[in-house]
């Protein structure tokens, strides 16, 4: 029998209705919609639709994610989209971590997505690849909240899991491939200190993305988290400046 686990508080999907002109929210692995929720609330407050969706197998418990594939995650943030889509005429995409990564696939797989906001993002992460090769552990230690400021702690696992580690691994390597798929609008986001994903990461996706349009921003007093961060911010004007700029735009 498969136990069945509540959502943690803190960890639902959020929504907020607003104007023709939606954001999509995504959180990182062993994370959940916690981290992103400040940006979401700061975009319907300034007036947009904004859709969280909790990645499945997230937000509950680290034995449940096991179970979970990474095209789980892929029709999480689908479905969310879909939800945009049928109250909105202009999308947008924001995601931390691999929550980027999933951006990132909905990018190149949707030529309509208007722009993209990539929070240290991830698609090489060599330090994970020895998780291939483990055989006699189900779990390793936690790799969320890594966060500068003092007191702020991100809602995530206690451990991770190994299975799920080979299913980022495989995300990641899937999505890589198909970067100069990505030829909409890009906003990058970097912290010079990350302890989860190598900063050189923004900067093999500036490479090989297609897109014309796209900068990136340095994040100077933020860990990895940096949605929950010194920089939160930063992350939140420059974002609201690039989506009004990129949808009074005529590119898609």
């Amino acid at each position: 029998m498969t136990e069945e686990y509540l959502v943690l508080d803190g960890a639902e999907p959020f929504f907020f209705e607003g104007n023709d002109i939606g954001v999509l929210l995504c959180h990182g692995f062993t994370g959940t919609t916690q981290s992103m929720k400040p940006l979401g609330e700061a975009y319907a407050k300034a007036g947009y639709t904004v859709c969280g969706p909790r990645l499945k197998g997230h937000g509950t418990h680290y034995e449940e994610m096991e179970r979970t594939k990474m095209e789980d995650w892929m029709a999480s943030v689908e479905e969310g989209l879909v939800w945009l889509k049928d109250r909105c005429e202009t999308i947008f995409l924001t995601g931390l971590s691999m929550g980027g990564t999933l951006t990132l696939y909905l990018a190149e797989k949707y030529s309509d997505i208007k722009g993209i906001v990539l929070i240290n993002a991830a698609v090489e992460l060599p330090q994970l690849e020895m998780a291939q090769h483990i055989t006699d552990t189900r779990f390793l230690n936690a790799i969320g909240s890594d966060i500068k400021l003092v007191g702020n702690q991100e809602l995530a696992y206690m451990k991770t899991p190994v299975r799920s580690i080979k299913e980022l691994i495989k995300l990641t390597d899937a999505v890589s491939r198909k970067l100069n798929k990505v030829s909409c609008p890009v906003l990058l986001f970097v912290s010079i200190e990350d302890h989860v994903v190598p900063p050189n990461n923004t900067q093999i996706i500036y490479d090989r993305i297609s897109a014309n349009d796209k900068k990136i921003i340095t994040l100077k007093n933020s860990y990895h988290v940096a949605t929950l961060d010194n920089d939160q911010g930063i992350i939140i004007s420059e974002t609201l400046a690039f989506i009004k700029r990129a949808a009074n735009s005529n590119s898609l």
